[in-house]
């Protein structure tokens, strides 16, 4: 059971227009599907990232728990004259790995990330999170992802994050900028660590500051890093880093 998560509800006619120009994916591909999207500031930072899930008459949006009622006000300050409702549910979150159950959902973020389901019971696995979110450079909320980050630094488009050719959303002014018109000179990456290194430890090469240490699994780790000083060895608390391209 996912104990960290909360589903919230929109309901009414302009529930998907209302949404598609306000998060970074596009919306009608949720049509009896899943995507996951995010929701920016008008400078393009984040705010929260979600699953959107499309339902006959709503749209169910599974979302850390930490972060609900920042999104839910959120779209309460947006919603402005459009005909829609927005409510908290009692759904429970489910996930695991290997066969999808009936009614369950491919995770859109990659492959290897196994499947979410939405109901009354918990029916997920004991699947190590983890492990695969480092394996696949897939963020968390509040670890990876926080109020400083950009969704390309954290590798949302190739997470099926973000859609360019669906038109304007919030921030959206920012992301294209940095997607058309910049090369990334920091972001999410993968590590390998040989010593004993903790998350939230700071990085370092050749004595100065090159990113920080995150979410961390055996031997590998997710860091933020500044890439122009990512190409050696690293420093982290008692062990030394290498990125993993």
């Amino acid at each position: 059971m996912m104990a960290d998560r909360t589903v919230l509800s929109i309901g009414g006619e302009d529930r998907v227009s209302f949404l598609q120009g306000l998060v970074t994916n596009n919306v009608t591909k949720a049509d009896g599907g899943i995507i996951y999207t995010a929701l920016l500031t008008p400078q393009g930072k984040f705010i929260a990232d979600f699953f959107v899930v499309g339902e006959d008459d709503r749209l169910l949006i599974d979302v850390a728990t930490s972060h609900a009622p920042t999104l839910g006000q959120r779209l309460m300050m947006y919603r402005l004259r459009a005909a829609i409702t927005i409510e908290q549910t009692d759904l429970i979150v489910s996930r695991g790995t290997g066969a999808i159950p009936d009614g369950a959902f491919a995770d859109p973020r990659h492959p290897e990330m196994g499947w979410r389901a939405y109901g009354d019971a918990d029916i997920s696995d004991d699947t190590d999170w983890d492990a695969l979110r480092v394996a696949h450079m897939i963020p968390k909320t509040g670890i990876e992802l926080g109020d400083d980050t950009y969704v390309l630094e954290a590798g949302f488009e190739a997470l099926n994050g973000v859609d360019f050719k669906k038109g304007c959303f919030v921030g959206q002014e920012i992301v294209a900028r940095m997607k058309h018109k910049t090369t990334l000179k920091k972001g999410l990456a993968q590590v390998s660590i040989l010593g004993e290194a903790s998350p939230g430890d700071a990085i370092t090469a050749n004595g100065k500051p090159a990113g920080t240490l995150h979410t961390v699994s055996g031997d590998k780790a997710l860091a933020f890093l500044r890439f122009d000083r990512a190409d050696g060895d690293m420093q982290a608390g008692n062990a030394t880093l290498t990125r993993l391209k």
